[in-house]
């Protein structure tokens, strides 16, 4: 039996989460954590939930709850609880209020599943991801955050739409910081098995353009409708299955590094790393240019930074 449990439940990203990965029917419960005063908030989401799964003989068991021990046997704990980000702020100016919302439900993951994975998709996620680890005090290979998954889905999604071709073509990848300093790595970036470098001189893509476009891809979302979710829903519920069915994928996810990037240190970051049902297996090396190491760099600093900031306002 596949237990998954989600903290943030009634929040945007986390009831979708909890729809998604039921749709998918590889999950046999998803755990609705809330606050007693919103428990009954999250049950009607649950009973929303079951008559759309009725129309396709879904089985996934819901439960909503706001007593810690009905997420003991979890293999997959997500953490999605936090102050969503508005129209034009940053990532980093949700660091505090929501490090100290992660730092209590990772010691509460760590008390009554502490076998489980811990998930991190509360912004800023890389900040959020070393504050999961430390506070749970779990194995690094066990606590990871969203990362620039989403990033380089979007990245894969601009390039297939702009040159009309079919996304399974594309070969691309965003490292770095969840933010401002994301590193899209067109080094490395293949369409139809060839470099983006050689590509780019037979059709009109404004790298530049694709670029700023990319990172300000949740702002302008935000913007317009108020909040994004679907493609951190589809995002994380991905990462979720990968896990789930231990298919071995490279995915870009927050990973707390010790040097196996550049020899950056302290900080989590978003970098390749094969994803399994045990949680990272291995952290994927990868070649930068100069213009991307020196950028890859940047991130680890601000982000870096940050984190001490975080810390040392909560006394970690």
């Amino acid at each position: 039996m596949v237990k998954v449990s989600i903290f943030g439940s009634t929040g945007t990203i986390g009831k979708n989460v909890a729809f998604t990965l039921a749709r998918e029917d590889t999950v046999d419960e998803i755990v609705m954590v809330a606050r007693p005063e919103s428990l009954d908030k999250v049950k009607g989401e649950t009973y929303d939930m079951y008559d759309a799964l009725a129309a396709r003989d879904i089985d996934c068991r819901l439960t909503p709850t706001c007593n810690f021990h009905d997420i003991e046997g979890s293999a997959i704990v997500l953490i999605s609880a936090g102050i969503p980000r508005e129209k034009g702020m940053k990532r980093l100016d949700l660091a505090v209020p929501n490090a100290k919302i992660v730092a209590y439900y990772s010691r509460q993951v760590a008390k009554y599943a502490p076998d489980a994975i811990i998930l991190v998709a509360t912004n800023p996620v890389d900040v959020m991801t070393t504050i999961a680890l430390e506070a749970s005090k779990f194995d690094k290979m066990k606590v990871f955050g969203v990362g620039n998954h989403l990033d380089s889905l979007r990245l894969k999604n601009y390039f297939s739409r702009h040159i009309n071709i079919n996304s399974s073509e594309v070969h691309t990848r965003v490292v770095g910081e969840h933010g401002d300093h994301m590193v899209p790595l067109l080094s490395s970036t293949t369409i139809g098995g060839i470099p983006l470098k050689y590509f780019v001189e037979y059709v009109d893509l404004d790298i530049t353009g694709l670029v700023e476009r990319l990172k300000n891809a949740g702002n302008t979302i935000i913007s317009k409708k108020g909040a994004t979710e679907y493609g951190p829903a589809y995002a994380i519920s991905n990462l979720i299955s990968t896990i789930i069915t231990d298919t071995h994928k490279v995915l870009t996810v927050s990973c707390y590094l010790d040097g196996e990037i550049e020899n950056v240190e302290d900080v989590s970051l978003g970098v390749p790393a094969v994803i399994s049902k045990r949680g990272l297996e291995m952290i994927v090396p990868i070649h930068m240019n100069d213009i991307e190491k020196r950028n890859f760099m940047k991130a680890a600093e601000t982000v870096r930074e940050a984190t001490y900031e975080v810390k040392e306002h909560m006394n970690m």
